[in-house]
């Protein structure tokens, strides 16, 4: 801590600044106000200010003037407000806390030190000369995180700048009061992540910007990388910095970046409610938010109906007794690796020459265009013309030939039935359109005939017009063309190609001689031992009109192979979470959907519980040659900041590939395995140790299992057991709660909680050589506590863990 004397200069400081902060909410919010009551005012008055008249063109042009002035002003007044608003928030923030560093630095050939205050937004004097608080995206509050005391220097968009950093202070300010200051010749001292890091877990992430370590520091401020990869350890920052990451981009691209071209993919939708507070409480918009899943639902989830990826999992957990078990696994790994994207690249040019499958146009029960016609058309065109060059020729062809049947169909026999039985009220419209139709009609013939007059001409169709001959024909025109439009909307959609028919090609019986027909069993032998049960679990899910969750991303890439890729040109940031639970193809699809966006990918290959896991650093990975290894680059985060080293300790002996992971050191006791009898006597040790942390005050408490049913299984044992408040997770809840939560493993990720109880730890559950990485997660979930509980054997991962790093209790009371 600081002395005395440099403790009253720091209070007195930052009751300066805090004076003047009052100072400019004061003389805002009346600004705020006006501008709202402006804006309301507008819009309540608004077709009172705008002259409307039709009479003339003149006049209909003076209208629309008025009409868009009236609509900028109101657009300039509620964007004024929004501004407003935004930097009212932002200076009651900074009021709270006005700051948490300091810096002192001394740039060379000035002889000047300046006093450099860190928040989490800027705030300068009313006269605009001094900043009292520097923003900590600014280019020299890199300094803060970057360096120690001494030379250093930071870059900014002129070039670097050096000198000498003469102190490095950090403060804990609560309510405009100061709790504590030191200084530190450390990136951010040990006490102040103590402070942070030994509170309890929330419902909601918050911002690190106050304890951003060096390397995380490195990955927020990135602006070179198409490819940034951030392979760190469970409780290593990965997601906190990301978030950050974002927060920079926003304000150092401000004049080029929106928040709505940045999309965050969560890997569940619970995750992103635990995230949706950060971007805000750093006083920037959130950016998009989904998971890949919804994305393939909104693209594939009106011809099919999808697996998801958690229904997947709980196969893969549960389902070994299915006869045809590792055939689908081995299904799995082939759908998501490079080859099968291979195979579809050489399915889509075979197409070219080949097997294409399309439905015919039918209307009222007559094929308008045949299925035979359109495939012939499309092999009509020249050789060379590109598959989705095709397609596209076709479409017009088939809508010109609509808009042509359409026509032949006003005359038809139902049309004149259904003018028999037609709404009183359709046929008034088009009385009044025709109508009004008539008015410029006259006028027109009146225009007309007086210059034929004028010319001496005689005008071949003068004479009268039969004006219920007009209505009747309007009236047949929007029946047909109303019949007509879901055949235009299927063909501009391009609902005549038979994409199911297409895919399912791929997979035809092994006698079928057709050539485009996958057979990867001639290069990989392994494969082909399964391949005929993988084809026959592919044709019949297609023919239930259900995709399996391994075959929606295929699918629809080749369905934008054919049709021509719908990519989103206006992103420009991806960011992946958990990104080493997406397979190789899915990342090839992230490219080609996001084709002007650089990727930003956060996972831990520790984590990677999903079947078609990619390894996300090693030099197999495809993330290194997806934009190539000039424009990637990788970040390595060691240090796990969320759990207690004891916690630490325990789960990196469960797993050897985590051995090199360094625990921040703070203290608490050794995880606890608790052996009971039965199942029975194992709730009862469960339900009594959640009685005790519960009295000890955590208030965020998840019990894990393996799957969702045995998630379904906790919950009714423990709630029977007399556990009130329980909340059972599932995969479509939609918001991470406060609380005592049950949950499975697979939902879990991602998320924190003050302590965990593992359900069921014994062998029973967790065995196989695949559910190790699995049992890691789970443990890892816990900051301050972790319990096992079983009523077998220990799962044989435990066995591998020293016993001084664990506490046992054999007996169920006490705990």
């Amino acid at each position: 801590m600081i002395g005395n004397e440099d403790w009253q200069r720091e209070q007195q400081r930052l009751d300066e600044v805090s004076d003047k902060l009052r100072a400019r909410i004061a003389e805002i919010e009346p600004e705020v106000e006006g501008l709202q009551e402006q804006a309301v005012d507008i819009r309540r008055k608004f077709w009172e200010e705008v002259s409307v008249n039709t009479a003339t063109g003149e006049d209909f042009e003076e209208t629309v003037y008025s009409i868009e002035q009236q609509e900028a002003l109101l657009s300039e007044r509620e964007r004024s407000y929004r501004n407003k608003v935004r930097q009212h928030k932002k200076l009651q923030k900074l009021l709270e806390s006005p700051y948490f560093g300091r810096i002192d630095f001394r740039e060379d050939g000035t002889g000047f030190t300046e006093d450099v205050y860190i928040g989490v937004s800027s705030f300068a004097a009313s006269d605009g000369l001094e900043f009292l608080v520097y923003d900590w995206r600014t280019p020299i509050a890199s300094l803060y995180y970057d360096h120690s005391p001494g030379r250093a220097e930071y870059e900014t968009p002129g070039g670097p700048i050096a000198g000498v950093m003469e102190l490095k202070r950090q403060y804990r300010i609560q309510g405009g009061k100061l709790q504590s200051v030191f200084d530190t010749g450390e990136t951010i001292g040990d006490r102040l992540l103590q402070d942070v890091l030994g509170g309890a877990a929330d419902n909601r992430m918050k911002s690190i910007v106050a304890t951003i370590q060096k390397e995380q520091n490195a990955i927020i401020r990135d602006e070179s990388s198409a490819m940034l990869i951030v392979q760190g350890a469970a409780g290593g920052g990965k997601t906190s910095a990301a978030l950050q990451r974002v927060a920079y981009l926003l304000y150092s691209q401000r004049d080029r970046l929106k928040a709505d071209q940045i999309v965050l993919f969560s890997p569940n939708p619970m995750f992103n409610g635990y995230v949706s507070t950060v971007l805000p409480e750093l006083g920037e918009e959130n950016m998009r938010q989904t998971t890949f899943q919804e994305y393939l639902d909104s693209r594939l989830g009106r011809t099919f109906k999808l697996e998801d990826p958690f229904d997947q999992m709980e196969y893969v957990l549960s389902g070994a007794e299915d006869s045809e078990y590792e055939a689908r696994l081995s299904g799995i790994r082939y759908k998501a690796s490079t080859a099968f994207l291979d195979e579809l690249h050489r399915y889509a040019q075979s197409l070219e020459q080949s097997g294409m499958r399309f439905k015919p146009l039918v209307f009222r029960g007559r094929e308008l265009m045949t299925a035979e016609k359109m495939k012939a058309e499309f092999y009509g065109y020249d050789d060379s013309m590109r598959l989705t060059t095709r397609v596209v020729k076709l479409q017009e062809r088939l809508l010109e030939e609509l808009k042509t049947l359409e026509r032949r169909e006003y005359e038809a026999d139902w049309v004149q039935e259904e003018l028999n039985y037609i709404d009183s009220d359709l046929y008034e419209e088009a009385y009044r359109d025709q109508h009004r139709e008539q008015n410029v009609f006259d006028f027109v013939e009146q225009y007309a005939a007086a210059r034929a007059r004028i010319e001496g001409k005689r005008r071949p169709d003068e004479g009268d017009f039969d004006f219920s001959e007009r209505v009747e024909r309007q009236l047949r025109r929007s029946l047909v063309g109303e019949a007509f439009k879901p055949l235009k909307r299927g063909v501009n959609a391009m609902a005549f190609i038979d994409m199911p028919a297409i895919y399912r090609q791929l997979f035809e019986p092994e006698d079928d001689s057709s050539a485009n027909r996958c057979s990867p069993a001639a290069l990989d032998p392994d494969l082909g031992v399964h391949w005929s049960a993988i084809c026959r679990q592919t044709r019949e899910k297609l023919a239930c009109g259900e995709l399996l969750n391994e075959d929606a991303t295929p699918y629809l890439y080749l369905k934008e192979l054919i049709e021509g890729m719908r990519g989103s040109a206006e992103i420009r940031h991806v960011f992946i979470d958990e990104g080493q639970d997406y397979s190789a193809f899915q990342y090839a699809f992230f490219k080609k959907m996001f084709p002007r966006a650089r990727m930003t990918v956060l996972g831990d290959f520790s984590q990677a519980i999903f079947a078609q896991s990619t390894e996300l650093s090693g030099s197999g990975s495809p993330l290194i040659s997806l934009y190539g290894a000039g424009d990637t680059r990788l970040f390595r985060l060691t240090r796990s900041y969320r759990s207690t080293r004891e916690i630490v300790e325990f789960t990196r002996a469960l797993l050897p590939e985590t051995m090199g992971i360094e625990p921040f050191d703070r203290s608490g006791g050794r995880p606890l395995l608790v052996r009971a009898d039965t199942p029975e006597d194992r709730t009862k040790a469960l339900a009594a140790h959640l009685a005790r942390l519960r009295e000890e005050g955590f208030d965020s408490i998840g019990i894990v299992t393996k799957t969702a049913a045995e998630a379904r299984e906790a919950y009714e044992a423990l709630t029977a057991a007399g556990c009130a408040g329980l909340k059972e997770v599932t995969k479509t809840t939609p918001e991470f709660e406060q609380g005592t939560l049950i949950l499975p493993v697979y939902l879990a990720k991602g998320v924190e909680f003050d302590a965990v109880l593992i359900y069921d730890a014994s062998a029973r559950s967790y065995s196989k050589a695949g559910e190790r990485k699995l049992f890691y997660t789970a443990c890892t979930r816990a900051m301050h506590r972790l319990a096992l509980f079983a009523a077998e054997e220990w799962s044989p991962f435990i066995e591998s863990v020293d016993e001084s790093l664990y506490e046992t209790k054999t007996s169920v009371y006490p705990l």
